[in-house]
């Protein structure tokens, strides 16, 4: 791996101290927190992603900078911290994939689940989430399609964290009993 740094901080001149030591920090640690979220992710674009988060939590302290004891400390939990919450994002959403194909196994029977159409399959699905209610539609969409966290989601909507992990369980609870009352439609598009 070269000592090249995946991201460049602009060069310009900046009166603000704490710009100036926010920068300082940025070019002295940027390229092994990468280096340490590339090694635990596998993905040089979801380390980058993770570096990004990490220095822009970091910056959101703007003043507190120079309060925190330890840098380098505080970067490394935090990258790890972010790595964690990326890891754990990505086994939900494949347990859930596995999950609805399983259902869908079952439901079909074994074998047939190979000739069911893809797009017949996406829009069964589609239809599954568009007779969510409206709130937890939203909830599902935004952590599902768009990536979102628990917590994201419930500051965005101004819910807790728990509401929202309730809410996409009820979702995904919904969706497999929708699967199951269609067994018919989903036959039909064998």
């Amino acid at each position: 791996m070269s000592n090249k740094r995946p991201i460049k901080a602009d060069n310009y001149d900046c009166n603000d101290a704490v710009e100036k030591d926010f920068i300082r920090i940025f070019r002295e640690h940027e390229y092994q927190l990468h280096t340490l979220a590339l090694r635990l992710t596998k993905s040089d674009q979801y380390a980058k992603d993770i570096v990004q988060e990490v220095f822009l939590s970091l910056w959101s302290l703007q003043g507190k900078i120079r309060d925190i004891r330890n840098v380098e400390a505080w970067l490394y939990r935090a990258t790890e911290n972010k790595v964690i919450d990326f890891l754990r994002k990505a086994a939900v959403n494949e347990r859930l994939k596995q999950a609805l194909w399983q259902n869908l196994r079952e439901i079909i029977h074994e074998d047939t689940a190979d000739l069911i159409d893809a797009k017949e399959c996406a829009s069964i699905l589609r239809k599954a989430i568009d007779d969510l209610p409206p709130r937890r539609k939203l909830i599902y969409e935004l952590n599902r399609e768009k990536g979102l966290s628990y917590q994201e989601i419930a500051d965005e909507l101004h819910v807790s964290s728990h509401t929202v992990k309730n809410q996409l369980f009820s979702a995904i609870e919904s969706i497999r009993r929708f699967l199951n009352s269609h067994r018919t439609l989903i036959l039909f598009f064998i």
